[in-house]
C-alpha cells in the first residue's frame, strides 16, 4: 500500500514537473528578451504571472541610469523561464493627452483599393491585374514620375493612348515594376487601366501624450490603415487638426459605436510618422491642460483599478474608470498588450462602452501613463485592447532622434 502511494505521489510530481517545463516554455516566447527598470528600482514582473526576477548583490546595491544587466526569469522561483537583458534608465515624463484631434493623412504613393474590368470592344479586360497589379499594392511611380494622387495618376493612363506605361509598386516589403497597356472604355469614352486608387484619408483620433521638451505627441496607438485593404498606409505629409464633436452613436454587441464630429482648417500639427504603434507628429503650440506623468514601463502595469481619459462630448477630456483584465507581454502583439474593460457607470451611458474615435485614449494606473486604448471587442463594447505606453514611447524616441540627427 505505502509503495502505491509513493508511485502515485512520484507520477503526479511528474506530471506537475513536466506542466511547469512547458508553461515556462510557454512564457518564455511570449516575454521580451529585455526590460527596462527606472534607475533605482529592480526588475519586478507585476502582471500576476507569478515569475521572479534574479537579482545580483551589485544590482542590489543601485546601478545607474545607462548601465546594463543579465537577469533570470523563473516560474514560482523554480522553474528556468529564460535570461533577459535589463536596461536601466532615467525615467521619463510626459503630459498625458485625452483631447480628441481631426487626422488628415497623405499617401506616399496611391494605395490599389479595387480592381474592375474595362470594357471594351472586344470584351472585358483588366489591364492592371493582366499585369500583375494586386488589391493593396503601393503605386510608388509612373513612367519614372512620383505619384501622389489619384489626379496624377488617372491623367497619365486617360493620355496614354493605350501605349505601354512602366509603374512603379511595392507590395509589402517587396518592390516591383510591371507595364500596363490601358484600353478604351466604351462607356467612360476615355482609356482606363482598370483600378481604384487611394490616395489620403481622414478620421478622428484621441491624443495619448505630449512631451513638452521635443513637441512630439502620440495618439491612436495603432497605425492608421485603409478601410477596404487593411493595409497601413504609407505616409506621405498629414496635419492633425482641430475636431469638433456633435455626438455618439452608442456601441452594442456586434456593432461598434464611434465619435461624431467635423475636421475644421485649424492646424494643430503636423503628423510625420504612421506606425503600429500609433500616429505620431510635432504640436504646433504646447496644449493647454494635462497632467505631466512618469511613463511606466512594460513590467509595472498589473491588473486591477485603472482609468482613461476621454473625449466623448462637448465637455472636453474627462478620466473614467476601467479594470485591467490581463497583461500580454508578447512582442508580436504590440496593440494587445492591455485588456481593459469600462466601469464607468457615465461613461457607459454615454457611449455603451468604448467607440471608435477612443482609441489613443491614455491609460493611468498608480499614477503612470500605462498605456493607451486600441481596440474594442465588437461583442463587448465595454472591453478592449490596449498598448503599452512604454512601446508608443519608443517609437516616438526614435522619431525625436531623426531630428537632431536633421539638425
Amino acid at each position: 500500500m505505502v509503495r502505491k502511494i509513493i508511485q502515485k505521489f512520484a507520477a503526479l510530481c511528474g506530471t506537475l514537473a513536466f506542466a511547469l517545463l512547458g508553461a515556462g516554455l510557454t512564457l518564455a516566447g511570449k516575454l521580451p528578451d529585455g526590460f527596462s527598470v527606472p534607475a533605482g528600482e529592480k526588475l519586478t514582473i507585476s502582471s500576476g504571472m507569478l515569475i521572479t526576477a534574479s537579482q545580483s548583490g551589485t544590482v542590489a546595491a543601485g546601478v545607474r541610469a545607462g548601465e546594463k544587466y543579465a537577469s533570470d526569469l523563473k516560474l514560482f522561483g523554480i522553474v528556468e523561464i529564460k535570461s533577459v537583458d535589463v536596461s536601466v534608465v532615467e525615467p521619463e515624463y510626459v503630459v498625458a493627452g485625452g483631447g480628441v484631434f481631426g487626422v488628415k493623412l497623405y499617401m506616399e504613393g496611391v494605395m490599389v483599393i479595387g480592381m474592375s474590368d474595362v470594357d471594351t470592344a472586344v470584351g472585358p479586360h483588366n489591364p492592371a491585374y493582366e499585369a500583375g497589379i494586386r488589391k493593396g499594392d503601393i503605386i510608388i511611380a509612373v513612367d519614372g514620375r512620383p505619384i501622389n494622387t489619384n489626379a496624377e495618376i488617372g491623367k497619365i493612363f486617360e493620355e496614354s493612348e493605350g501605349k505601354a506605361i512602366k509603374v512603379s509598386a511595392r507590395r509589402g516589403s517587396t518592390g516591383f515594376a510591371v507595364e500596363v497597356k490601358a484600353q478604351y472604355s466604351l462607356s467612360a469614352k476615355t482609356y482606363k487601366a482598370g483600378m481604384w486608387v487611394r490616395d489620403s484619408t481622414a478620421g478622428i483620433g484621441t491624443i495619448t501624450y505630449y512631451d513638452p521638451e521635443s513637441g512630439v505627441f502620440g495618439g491612436l496607438g495603432h497605425a492608421v490603415c485603409d478601410v477596404d485593404t487593411g493595409e497601413l498606409l504609407p505616409l506621405h505629409s498629414g496635419q492633425a487638426v482641430k475636431a469638433d464633436l456633435f455626438g455618439v452613436v452608442k456601441g452594442g454587441r456586434g456593432s461598434a459605436g464611434e465619435l461624431e464630429g467635423t475636421l475644421e482648417d485649424t492646424q494643430l500639427g503636423s503628423l510625420t510618422l504612421n506606425s503600429i504603434t500609433g500616429l505620431y507628429g510635432v504640436a504646433n503650440a504646447v496644449p493647454s491642460g494635462g497632467t505631466r506623468l512618469p511613463i511606466a514601463m512594460c513590467q509595472q502595469v498589473h491588473r486591477g483599478k485603472a482609468s482613461i481619459i476621454s473625449t466623448v462630448d462637448t465637455s472636453g477630456p474627462h478620466e473614467y474608470g476601467v479594470t485591467i483584465e490581463s497583461v500580454d507581454y508578447d512582442p508580436k502583439s504590440p496593440g494587445r498588450n492591455i485588456v481593459i474593460k469600462v466601469t464607468d457607470k457615465t461613461l457607459i451611458a454615454k457611449t455603451g462602452g468604448i467607440v471608435q474615435g477612443m482609441s489613443g485614449s491614455p491609460i493611468i494606473q498608480d499614477g503612470r501613463l500605462v498605456g493607451a486604448v486600441t481596440h474594442v471587442f465588437v461583442n463587448d463594447p465595454l472591453t478592449g485592447y490596449g498598448i503599452f505606453a512604454e512601446n508608443m514611447r519608443k517609437t516616438s524616441k526614435t522619431l525625436e532622434d531623426s531630428f537632431k540627427k536633421a539638425s
